[in-house]
């Protein structure tokens, strides 16, 4: 068995290691990776806010819940809509209680919107892996235009333009499936001369 004292060289190399590493990998690299996110990425590195006369409002990455008829719905959300808090429901699909609150958020949408329940698309009734994906389809957007320009008084052709322009396109053309930003899609609204506006 080799018992001997590590000579003060190999505690010089040990203890010059450990700064390199914590210093360069833990310090350095942070800095420098932050800094560059900064420089390329500004609107994302620092959460992609979205600000209106000077205030943050929102972020384009976190859904936010909407009850007004006057906004479009976004999807259900398992964490209530609390950044902090991100989860999905973690019940199975064969878990009762899922198919149970499935069926009544079904029948309720089908009622708000003037629809069929076999109309209303997956997306507006299950909540994301996240809880706070602030993107629907544009089949989940469609079937609310006719409520949200009855109550905003405006023609549906105007709603449905708008629904149209923030209709985002796969990524590269190919990536992912068209997608629509709720909280983007509601402030256009309140920019389009509506009465009710987004408060922060």
């Amino acid at each position: 068995m080799n018992t001997s004292i590590p000579t003060p060289n190999l505690w010089r190399a040990a203890l010059a290691l450990a700064l390199v590493v914590l210093l360069g990998f833990g310090l350095l690299y942070s800095l420098v990776a932050a800094g560059a996110g900064r420089l390329l990425f500004p609107a994302q590195a620092t959460g992609s806010l979205i600000e209106r006369d000077g205030r943050v409002i929102g972020s384009a990455l976190v859904a936010q819940p909407f009850a007004d008829d006057r906004y479009f719905r976004p999807r259900p959300s398992a964490a209530s809509y609390d950044a902090m808090a991100l989860a999905g429901s973690n019940q199975a699909r064969t878990n009762p209680d899922l198919r149970a609150r499935i069926d009544a958020a079904r029948a309720a949408v089908a009622a708000r919107e003037g629809v069929t329940p076999a109309e209303v698309p997956g997306d507006l009734i299950t909540a994301s892996g996240s809880g706070i994906d602030p993107h629907l389809s544009p089949a989940a957007v469609r079937i609310q235009i006719a409520r949200v320009a009855r109550a905003r008084g405006l023609p549906a052709g105007e709603v449905e333009r708008l629904v149209a322009a923030h209709t985002e396109a796969p990524q590269f053309g190919v990536l992912g499936a068209p997608r629509i930003n709720v909280l983007e899609l509601n402030l256009a609204l309140d920019a389009s001369g509506a009465e009710r506006t987004i408060s922060p």
